[in-house]
Protein backbone atom coordinates (compact mmCIF):
# COMPACT_ATOMS: atom_id res chain seq x y z
CA UNK A 1 0.00 0.00 0.00
CA UNK A 2 1.21 3.53 -0.79
CA UNK A 3 0.62 5.63 2.33
CA UNK A 4 1.19 9.38 2.59
CA UNK A 5 1.31 11.14 5.97
CA UNK A 6 0.75 14.91 6.08
CA UNK A 7 2.02 16.64 9.22
CA UNK A 8 3.19 20.19 10.06
CA UNK A 9 6.40 18.85 11.65
CA UNK A 10 8.35 15.61 11.59
CA UNK A 11 11.51 14.11 13.03
CA UNK A 12 13.93 15.51 14.06
CA UNK A 13 11.58 18.34 15.15
CA UNK A 14 10.98 16.63 18.52
CA UNK A 15 10.56 19.87 20.54
CA UNK A 16 7.04 20.16 19.07
CA UNK A 17 5.98 17.27 21.27
CA UNK A 18 4.40 13.87 21.04
CA UNK A 19 2.77 14.24 17.61
CA UNK A 20 6.19 14.22 15.96
CA UNK A 21 7.16 10.98 17.66
CA UNK A 22 3.76 9.37 17.06
CA UNK A 23 3.86 10.07 13.31
CA UNK A 24 7.46 8.87 13.15
CA UNK A 25 6.51 5.61 14.89
CA UNK A 26 3.56 5.06 12.56
CA UNK A 27 5.51 5.81 9.40
CA UNK A 28 8.57 3.71 10.27
CA UNK A 29 6.38 0.88 11.54
CA UNK A 30 4.38 0.84 8.32
CA UNK A 31 7.53 0.92 6.21
CA UNK A 32 8.85 -2.06 8.18
CA UNK A 33 5.64 -3.90 7.27
CA UNK A 34 6.38 -3.44 3.57
CA UNK A 35 4.22 -0.40 2.81
CA UNK A 36 5.58 2.42 0.66
CA UNK A 37 5.46 5.41 3.01
CA UNK A 38 5.99 9.10 2.29
CA UNK A 39 5.80 11.93 4.83
CA UNK A 40 4.87 15.39 3.52
CA UNK A 41 5.84 18.02 6.07
CA UNK A 42 7.60 21.36 6.54
CA UNK A 43 11.07 22.39 7.64
CA UNK A 44 9.84 23.50 11.10
CA UNK A 45 12.50 22.58 13.64
CA UNK A 46 11.35 24.07 16.94
CA UNK A 47 9.19 26.79 18.50
CA UNK A 48 12.01 29.35 18.20
CA UNK A 49 11.95 29.24 14.39
CA UNK A 50 14.78 26.79 13.73
CA UNK A 51 14.64 24.94 10.41
CA UNK A 52 15.39 21.35 9.42
CA UNK A 53 17.91 21.91 6.64
CA UNK A 54 17.45 18.63 4.73
CA UNK A 55 14.37 19.02 2.53
CA UNK A 56 14.31 15.52 1.02
CA UNK A 57 15.65 12.32 2.56
CA UNK A 58 15.12 8.64 3.27
CA UNK A 59 14.75 8.29 7.02
CA UNK A 60 14.40 4.80 8.51
CA UNK A 61 12.80 3.47 5.33
CA UNK A 62 10.44 6.45 4.97
CA UNK A 63 10.66 9.07 2.21
CA UNK A 64 10.44 12.52 3.82
CA UNK A 65 9.69 15.63 1.74
CA UNK A 66 9.77 19.03 3.45
CA UNK A 67 8.36 22.35 2.22
CA UNK A 68 10.10 25.46 3.47
CA UNK A 69 8.19 27.77 5.80
CA UNK A 70 8.01 31.36 4.61
CA UNK A 71 7.62 32.62 8.20
CA UNK A 72 9.02 29.95 10.54
CA UNK A 73 8.39 31.93 13.74
CA UNK A 74 4.62 31.71 13.17
CA UNK A 75 4.87 27.95 13.80
CA UNK A 76 5.98 28.53 17.38
CA UNK A 77 4.02 31.69 18.19
CA UNK A 78 0.64 31.02 16.57
CA UNK A 79 0.90 27.30 15.77
CA UNK A 80 0.59 28.10 12.06
CA UNK A 81 2.76 26.86 9.20
CA UNK A 82 3.49 28.91 6.09
CA UNK A 83 4.64 26.18 3.66
CA UNK A 84 5.95 27.28 0.28
CA UNK A 85 5.18 25.24 -2.85
CA UNK A 86 3.59 22.41 -0.84
CA UNK A 87 0.98 21.64 -3.52
CA UNK A 88 3.63 21.35 -6.21
CA UNK A 89 5.70 19.08 -3.98
CA UNK A 90 2.72 16.87 -3.13
CA UNK A 91 1.06 16.49 -6.53
CA UNK A 92 3.18 13.61 -7.92
CA UNK A 93 3.11 11.86 -4.54
CA UNK A 94 -0.67 12.02 -4.14
CA UNK A 95 -1.22 10.97 -7.76
CA UNK A 96 0.03 7.49 -6.78
CA UNK A 97 -1.19 7.34 -3.17
CA UNK A 98 -3.70 4.80 -1.86
CA UNK A 99 -4.48 6.83 1.26
CA UNK A 100 -3.60 10.23 2.75
CA UNK A 101 -3.31 10.31 6.55
CA UNK A 102 -3.70 13.83 7.97
CA UNK A 103 -2.23 14.68 11.37
CA UNK A 104 -3.93 17.45 13.38
CA UNK A 105 -7.03 19.08 11.89
CA UNK A 106 -6.76 22.86 11.71
CA UNK A 107 -3.58 23.21 9.66
CA UNK A 108 -2.74 25.15 6.53
CA UNK A 109 -1.25 21.94 5.14
CA UNK A 110 -4.70 20.33 5.26
CA UNK A 111 -6.36 23.36 3.68
CA UNK A 112 -3.88 23.27 0.79
CA UNK A 113 -3.77 19.55 0.08
CA UNK A 114 -7.20 18.08 0.84
CA UNK A 115 -8.78 19.70 -2.27
CA UNK A 116 -5.96 18.21 -4.36
CA UNK A 117 -6.39 14.78 -2.78
CA UNK A 118 -10.14 14.97 -3.40
CA UNK A 119 -9.63 15.79 -7.08
CA UNK A 120 -7.21 12.88 -7.41
CA UNK A 121 -9.61 10.50 -5.65
CA UNK A 122 -7.33 9.79 -2.69
CA UNK A 123 -9.23 8.73 0.49
CA UNK A 124 -8.33 10.79 3.55
CA UNK A 125 -7.91 9.67 7.16
CA UNK A 126 -7.52 12.17 10.01
CA UNK A 127 -5.82 11.82 13.41
CA UNK A 128 -6.63 15.01 15.38
CA UNK A 129 -4.23 14.05 18.22
CA UNK A 130 -6.36 15.67 20.89
CA UNK A 131 -6.56 19.09 19.20
CA UNK A 132 -10.28 19.30 18.36
CA UNK A 133 -11.68 20.75 21.60
CA UNK A 134 -11.71 24.55 21.75
CA UNK A 135 -10.59 24.44 25.38
CA UNK A 136 -7.15 22.98 24.59
CA UNK A 137 -5.69 26.31 23.49
CA UNK A 138 -6.10 29.13 20.92
CA UNK A 139 -9.88 28.86 21.27
CA UNK A 140 -10.70 32.08 19.35
CA UNK A 141 -8.55 31.03 16.41
CA UNK A 142 -10.18 27.59 16.44
CA UNK A 143 -13.67 29.09 16.48
CA UNK A 144 -12.87 31.32 13.50
CA UNK A 145 -11.24 28.41 11.67
CA UNK A 146 -14.29 26.21 12.25
CA UNK A 147 -16.63 28.90 10.95
CA UNK A 148 -14.80 29.56 7.69
CA UNK A 149 -12.57 26.57 6.86
CA UNK A 150 -13.56 23.44 8.77
CA UNK A 151 -16.88 22.59 7.06
CA UNK A 152 -15.34 22.05 3.62
CA UNK A 153 -12.22 20.48 5.09
CA UNK A 154 -14.16 18.06 7.28
CA UNK A 155 -16.41 17.04 4.40
CA UNK A 156 -13.44 15.69 2.47
CA UNK A 157 -12.32 13.29 5.22
CA UNK A 158 -13.46 9.67 5.03
CA UNK A 159 -12.27 8.42 8.43
CA UNK A 160 -11.49 10.13 11.75
CA UNK A 161 -9.28 8.29 14.25
CA UNK A 162 -9.75 9.46 17.83
CA UNK A 163 -7.41 8.57 20.68
CA UNK A 164 -10.24 7.94 23.13
CA UNK A 165 -14.03 7.96 23.41
CA UNK A 166 -14.12 11.59 24.56
CA UNK A 167 -12.28 12.70 21.43
CA UNK A 168 -14.58 10.61 19.24
CA UNK A 169 -17.57 12.36 20.85
CA UNK A 170 -15.96 15.77 20.21
CA UNK A 171 -15.30 14.82 16.58
CA UNK A 172 -18.83 13.59 15.98
CA UNK A 173 -20.26 16.79 17.48
CA UNK A 174 -18.02 18.97 15.30
CA UNK A 175 -18.71 16.99 12.14
CA UNK A 176 -22.47 17.17 12.74
CA UNK A 177 -22.38 20.72 11.35
CA UNK A 178 -20.28 19.91 8.30
CA UNK A 179 -21.34 19.36 4.70
CA UNK A 180 -21.85 15.66 3.96
CA UNK A 181 -20.74 13.67 0.97
CA UNK A 182 -22.62 10.65 -0.34
CA UNK A 183 -20.72 8.48 2.15
CA UNK A 184 -20.58 9.98 5.68
CA UNK A 185 -17.41 10.21 7.70
CA UNK A 186 -16.70 7.23 9.96
CA UNK A 187 -15.22 7.56 13.46
CA UNK A 188 -12.85 5.13 15.20
CA UNK A 189 -10.92 4.94 18.47
CA UNK A 190 -7.28 3.83 18.21
CA UNK A 191 -5.00 4.83 21.10
CA UNK A 192 -1.34 5.74 20.88
CA UNK A 193 1.24 3.02 21.31
CA UNK A 194 4.77 2.55 22.53
CA UNK A 195 7.67 0.24 21.76
CA UNK A 196 7.92 -1.58 25.07
CA UNK A 197 11.21 -3.23 24.11
CA UNK A 198 12.86 0.16 23.74
CA UNK A 199 12.20 0.81 27.45
CA UNK A 200 12.84 -2.68 28.81
CA UNK A 201 16.50 -1.88 29.52
CA UNK A 202 17.37 1.72 30.37
CA UNK A 203 20.81 3.35 30.48
CA UNK A 204 22.70 4.35 33.60
CA UNK A 205 21.21 7.69 34.73
CA UNK A 206 24.43 8.76 36.50
CA UNK A 207 25.57 11.18 33.75
CA UNK A 208 22.27 13.05 33.81
CA UNK A 209 22.19 13.06 37.61
CA UNK A 210 25.67 14.55 37.60
CA UNK A 211 24.78 17.22 35.03
CA UNK A 212 21.71 18.25 37.02
CA UNK A 213 23.44 18.00 40.40
CA UNK A 214 21.12 15.32 41.78
CA UNK A 215 22.65 13.04 44.41
CA UNK A 216 22.49 9.26 43.99
CA UNK A 217 20.28 8.89 47.08
CA UNK A 218 17.77 11.55 45.98
CA UNK A 219 14.61 10.24 44.38
CA UNK A 220 13.16 11.99 41.33
CA UNK A 221 9.66 13.01 40.35
CA UNK A 222 9.80 13.59 36.60
CA UNK A 223 7.73 15.83 34.33
CA UNK A 224 8.61 15.53 30.66
CA UNK A 225 6.68 17.37 27.95
CA UNK A 226 6.18 20.76 26.35
CA UNK A 227 6.10 23.62 28.86
CA UNK A 228 2.63 24.75 27.82
CA UNK A 229 0.08 26.09 30.33
CA UNK A 230 -2.45 23.32 29.68
CA UNK A 231 0.17 20.68 30.54
CA UNK A 232 0.16 21.82 34.17
CA UNK A 233 3.87 21.81 35.01
CA UNK A 234 3.43 24.99 37.06
CA UNK A 235 0.58 23.48 39.10
CA UNK A 236 2.72 20.39 39.64
CA UNK A 237 5.67 22.47 40.85
CA UNK A 238 3.53 24.32 43.40
CA UNK A 239 1.97 21.05 44.58
CA UNK A 240 5.40 19.45 44.91
CA UNK A 241 6.72 22.33 47.02
CA UNK A 242 3.59 22.12 49.15
CA UNK A 243 4.01 18.37 49.70
CA UNK A 244 7.57 18.99 50.97
CA UNK A 245 8.84 15.44 50.43
CA UNK A 246 12.25 14.74 51.98
CA UNK A 247 15.12 13.81 49.62
CA UNK A 248 12.93 14.10 46.53
CA UNK A 249 13.68 16.35 43.56
CA UNK A 250 11.21 17.46 40.89
CA UNK A 251 12.82 17.49 37.44
CA UNK A 252 10.90 19.39 34.75
CA UNK A 253 12.11 18.61 31.23
CA UNK A 254 10.73 20.09 28.03
CA UNK A 255 10.88 22.83 25.44
CA UNK A 256 9.40 26.17 26.49
CA UNK A 257 5.96 26.75 25.00
CA UNK A 258 4.75 29.68 27.06
CA UNK A 259 5.37 28.52 30.64
CA UNK A 260 9.14 28.83 30.93
CA UNK A 261 9.22 32.16 32.75
CA UNK A 262 6.66 31.07 35.36
CA UNK A 263 8.56 27.83 36.01
CA UNK A 264 11.83 29.73 36.35
CA UNK A 265 10.23 31.73 39.16
CA UNK A 266 9.16 28.51 40.91
CA UNK A 267 12.50 26.73 40.54
CA UNK A 268 14.58 26.30 43.68
CA UNK A 269 16.87 23.68 45.22
CA UNK A 270 14.06 21.12 45.02
CA UNK A 271 12.68 21.99 41.56
CA UNK A 272 15.13 21.49 38.69
CA UNK A 273 14.54 22.76 35.13
CA UNK A 274 16.37 20.39 32.79
CA UNK A 275 15.49 21.90 29.41
CA UNK A 276 14.53 19.76 26.43
CA UNK A 277 15.87 16.20 26.66
CA UNK A 278 16.27 13.94 23.63
CA UNK A 279 17.89 10.64 22.75
CA UNK A 280 20.01 9.04 25.47
CA UNK A 281 19.26 11.76 28.02
CA UNK A 282 15.51 11.18 27.63
CA UNK A 283 16.05 7.52 28.53
CA UNK A 284 18.35 8.47 31.40
CA UNK A 285 15.60 10.72 32.78
CA UNK A 286 13.18 7.79 32.83
CA UNK A 287 15.86 5.58 34.40
CA UNK A 288 16.33 7.97 37.32
CA UNK A 289 12.60 8.67 37.77
CA UNK A 290 10.86 7.19 40.81
CA UNK A 291 7.52 8.56 39.55
CA UNK A 292 6.24 10.51 36.54
CA UNK A 293 3.60 13.27 36.66
CA UNK A 294 1.47 14.97 34.02
CA UNK A 295 -1.48 16.98 35.43
CA UNK A 296 -2.67 18.09 31.99
CA UNK A 297 -5.95 19.48 30.73
CA UNK A 298 -7.12 18.36 27.29
CA UNK A 299 -4.20 16.05 26.63
CA UNK A 300 -5.63 13.45 24.24
CA UNK A 301 -3.25 10.61 25.08
CA UNK A 302 0.28 11.42 26.19
CA UNK A 303 3.08 9.45 24.57
CA UNK A 304 5.35 10.54 27.43
CA UNK A 305 3.03 8.88 29.96
CA UNK A 306 2.95 5.66 27.93
CA UNK A 307 6.75 5.67 27.73
CA UNK A 308 7.01 6.15 31.49
CA UNK A 309 4.67 3.19 32.03
CA UNK A 310 6.71 1.08 29.60
CA UNK A 311 9.81 1.95 31.61
CA UNK A 312 8.12 0.72 34.79
CA UNK A 313 7.69 4.22 36.24
CA UNK A 314 4.42 4.74 38.18
CA UNK A 315 2.48 7.79 37.00
CA UNK A 316 0.41 10.58 38.54
CA UNK A 317 -1.95 11.88 35.87
CA UNK A 318 -5.15 13.87 35.45
CA UNK A 319 -8.46 12.46 34.15
CA UNK A 320 -7.89 14.42 30.93
CA UNK A 321 -4.89 12.25 30.10
CA UNK A 322 -7.62 9.70 29.24
CA UNK A 323 -5.88 6.68 30.73
CA UNK A 324 -8.35 5.55 33.42
CA UNK A 325 -6.91 2.04 33.29
CA UNK A 326 -3.81 3.39 35.08
CA UNK A 327 -5.89 3.52 38.28
CA UNK A 328 -7.85 0.38 37.42
CA UNK A 329 -4.73 -1.82 37.25
CA UNK A 330 -2.82 0.01 39.98
CA UNK A 331 -0.08 1.50 37.75
CA UNK A 332 -0.43 4.91 39.33
CA UNK A 333 -2.90 7.54 40.49
CA UNK A 334 -5.46 9.55 38.54
CA UNK A 335 -6.50 12.74 40.32
CA UNK A 336 -7.76 16.26 39.63
CA UNK A 337 -5.06 18.58 38.23
CA UNK A 338 -5.26 20.92 41.21
CA UNK A 339 -2.49 21.91 43.59
CA UNK A 340 -4.33 20.47 46.59
CA UNK A 341 -5.17 17.11 44.97
CA UNK A 342 -1.66 16.64 43.58
CA UNK A 343 0.02 17.53 46.87
CA UNK A 344 -2.19 14.98 48.63
CA UNK A 345 -1.43 12.22 46.09
CA UNK A 346 2.35 12.67 45.80
CA UNK A 347 3.44 11.05 49.12
CA UNK A 348 1.95 7.71 48.04
CA UNK A 349 4.74 7.31 45.48
CA UNK A 350 7.57 7.92 47.93
CA UNK A 351 6.59 6.49 51.32
CA UNK A 352 5.79 2.82 50.64
CA UNK A 353 8.35 0.79 48.69
CA UNK A 354 6.10 -2.26 48.38
CA UNK A 355 3.28 -0.19 46.86
CA UNK A 356 5.74 1.46 44.49
CA UNK A 357 7.04 -1.92 43.33
CA UNK A 358 3.51 -3.17 42.63
CA UNK A 359 2.73 -0.03 40.63
CA UNK A 360 5.92 -0.42 38.58
CA UNK A 361 5.05 -4.01 37.68
CA UNK A 362 1.49 -3.06 36.79
CA UNK A 363 2.77 -0.20 34.60
CA UNK A 364 4.81 -2.48 32.34
CA UNK A 365 2.01 -5.05 32.16
CA UNK A 366 -0.54 -2.40 31.15
CA UNK A 367 1.53 -1.24 28.18
CA UNK A 368 2.27 -4.78 27.03
CA UNK A 369 -1.43 -5.69 27.13
CA UNK A 370 -3.03 -2.58 25.59
CA UNK A 371 -0.65 0.03 24.19
CA UNK A 372 1.83 -1.46 21.72
CA UNK A 373 2.54 -0.09 18.25
CA UNK A 374 1.83 -3.56 16.89
CA UNK A 375 -1.81 -3.26 18.03
CA UNK A 376 -2.04 0.30 16.69
CA UNK A 377 -0.63 -0.62 13.27
CA UNK A 378 -2.95 -3.62 13.00
CA UNK A 379 -5.95 -1.37 13.66
CA UNK A 380 -4.73 1.28 11.20
CA UNK A 381 -4.26 -1.33 8.48
CA UNK A 382 -7.95 -2.19 8.87
CA UNK A 383 -9.01 1.47 8.55
CA UNK A 384 -6.80 1.98 5.48
CA UNK A 385 -8.09 -1.15 3.76
CA UNK A 386 -11.69 -0.01 4.31
CA UNK A 387 -11.15 3.26 2.46
CA UNK A 388 -8.23 2.47 0.10
CA UNK A 389 -8.54 3.88 -3.38
CA UNK A 390 -9.57 1.12 -5.76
Amino acid sequence: MKIVHLTPYYAPAYPFGGVVRVVEALATGQAARGHQVTVLTTDAGNQAGARVRVLAEQRDGVRVLRARNALPLLRGRLNLSTPLHLTRLATPVLAEADVLHLHEFRTLENVLLTPLAQRLGVPMVLSPHGTLAHGTGRSRLKQAWDKWLSPALGGRIAQVIALNEAERTDAQALWAGFWRREHPTEFHVIPNGVDAQAFATLPDPAPLRARLGIAADERVLLYMGRLHPRKGADVLARAFLRANLPRVRLVIAGADDGLGAELARLADARVQLAGFLAGEERLQALAMAHAFALPARGEGMSLAVLEALAAGVPVLISPECYLPDVAEVGAGVVCAPSEEALASALPRFFTDDATHARMATAARALVAARYTWQRVLDALDGVYRACKRQ
